[in-house]
């Protein structure tokens, strides 16, 4: 067969398949009920996301906010000035989401970052407010997310844009992360409306410029207070099919966090939420998702719009595997999709389950040795591997 001939088919054939999107750019891949995991790796790669789908995971909710780029800030350049997005990061981003569609890995595109809003971890440790302070950080943050989906929209690996991890624009404003009543939140929302603050308003002017270069792609938005379930009370649903809304859930944060208790706390059982002691099992799990459901019964949003795209507990925690039964069952029962967190993380194992609930292995922060890492089936990553099958 004349070699030139073979050669050609072949670049034919790779054009088509990554032409062919690992699926549909409209909702319709939000139609049935999806099951993933979290990547915030400071450096991704196509074997990465490979071993993410050979695991179970359906889609992977992707950030690129660790990536080292050619200015302070991946893709931005510099967020504090944004004026473009940086080329030779376009294509390192490119290149990632090829991969994901050649691999067939669906992504949530997920910044950490915006202008006016710095992830804490990339700043140094110091919370970055401006964001919610003033209008005009709404207007960069609108026009990084116009260019981020003018370059990317249509690509055949990307089913949502998350337009910010985890927003916080009630912090220091009178308003009790985990003790108000929705009462008392809905009452903090309408102070807020028409200000910086307006988590509502804030979406719907980077939807809007979104929506302007890109009609169809899914966007996500995550509740207030780091997206807990009673933050989405400030969020009107806006009048648009491909939109979804998100929580996280790790609480009881006491418990699931190891250098807060160091193993001593056990789930389930008596553990402390909102200054008080509660009893967690399978039940107060579920009715800590409830404000959510609710939020979406109440405004007529379907649950095929909903997602818990962020959960887990630190591996070395006494129940860990437990509560991530409980936390998937509930979400299983309310008929939302899921994502949990993370998938074998570079710079941090404390949530990767698959290394078991013992110590830091040796090598795990040296790259060069991260591969022969001692992974194996145990109580947590089993219980993740056969939930992310789906019900049988």
């Amino acid at each position: 067969m004349d070699q030139r001939a073979v050669k050609t088919g072949l670049a034919g054939l790779i054009v088509l398949l990554l032409a062919t999107p690992v699926a549909s750019q409209d909702t319709d891949f939000w139609s049935t009920t999806r099951r993933g995991t979290n990547s915030f790796n400071t450096v991704e790669t196509r074997q990465h996301l490979a071993e993410a789908r050979d695991f179970g995971a359906g889609f992977v909710r992707l950030t690129f906010a660790k990536w080292k780029g050619v200015g302070r800030d991946f893709l931005a350049g510099d967020l504090d000035h944004y004026d473009g997005l940086q080329p030779a990061d376009v294509a390192a981003l490119r290149q990632v989401l090829d991969d994901a569609a050649a691999e067939r890995v669906p992504i949530v595109l997920t910044p950490l970052d915006l202008p006016g809003d710095r992830w804490k971890q990339n700043n140094n440790d110091q919370v970055d407010d401006r964001l919610w302070q003033d209008k005009a950080w709404w207007d960069a943050a609108a026009r990084y997310w116009a260019d981020i989906a003018r370059e990317f929209k249509g690509h055949p690996a990307i089913v949502a844009y998350n337009i910010l991890n985890e927003p916080v624009p009630e912090r220091g404003q009178g308003l009790d992360e985990t003790g108000a009543t929705l009462a008392e939140r809905d009452a903090w929302c309408a102070r807020m409306r028409g200000t910086a603050r307006d988590l509502d308003g804030f979406y719907r002017h980077v939807v809007a410029a979104i929506r302007a270069v890109d009609p169809d792609t899914p966007i996500m938005l995550d509740g207030g207070w780091y997206a807990q379930p009673m933050g989405m009370q400030c969020v009107t649903p806006l009048d648009d099919p491909h939109i979804l809304y998100a929580m996280h859930m790790y609480e009881p944060y006491g418990w699931s966090t190891f250098r807060l208790n160091r193993g001593a706390l056990t789930y389930p059982g008596m553990l402390e939420y909102a200054d008080r002691p509660e009893m967690w099992d399978a039940a107060r799990v579920a009715a800590h998702q409830q404000p959510l459901i609710d939020w979406a019964d109440r405004n007529g949003v379907p649950r095929d719009r909903l997602i818990l795209s962020e959960f887990g507990c630190d591996r070395r925690v006494s129940g860990c595997a437990a509560y991530l039964a409980d936390v998937i069952a509930a979400a299983e029962t309310s008929r939302i999709h899921w994502a949990y967190y993370s998938f074998r993380e570079d710079e941090w194992d404390g949530m990767d389950y698959e290394l078991g609930d013992g110590p830091t292995p040796p090598g795990f922060y040296d790259e060069a040795r991260r591969g022969d890492l001692p992974r194996a089936p145990n109580a947590m990553s089993e219980v993740l591997r056969r939930a992310l099958k789906g019900p049988r």
